[in-house]
């Protein structure tokens, strides 16, 4: 009997498929990432939508402040006050001393 001799094949003689086909040439993986890709558009769409109307009610409110703030100026301009050092001192509980008033609020159960 005579011995033959073997090529032991080892893991690089292996043939395999990986690396041969892209991703992108598989059509239904191609297909699902254009799905997926088409619903993240239409949720950033809408997305910038929301923030774009959120920044038209912020700029509405600052122009309301800004005219509101404008008759409440001219009003006072009216009555021959110059600005916001003129207004009549508020009290706070507290009397011309410094020391705090008997008044205010008290609170029972």
């Amino acid at each position: 009997m005579a011995i033959t001799s073997r090529t032991i094949k080892g893991l690089q003689d292996i043939r395999c498929h990986s690396g041969r086909a892209r991703e992108a040439a598989i059509p239904h993986k191609a297909y699902m990432r254009l799905s997926c890709l088409e619903m993240e558009k239409f949720r950033r769409y809408r997305e910038r939508a929301s923030a774009m109307a959120r920044v038209r009610n912020i700029d509405a409110r600052v122009r309301e402040i800004d005219s509101e703030e404008a008759i409440i100026l001219l009003a006072l301009k009216e009555q021959g006050k110059t600005g916001p050092a003129e207004a009549p001192e508020k009290d706070y509980g507290h009397n011309a001393a410094g020391a705090k008033s008997a008044g205010g609020f008290k609170l029972k159960y």
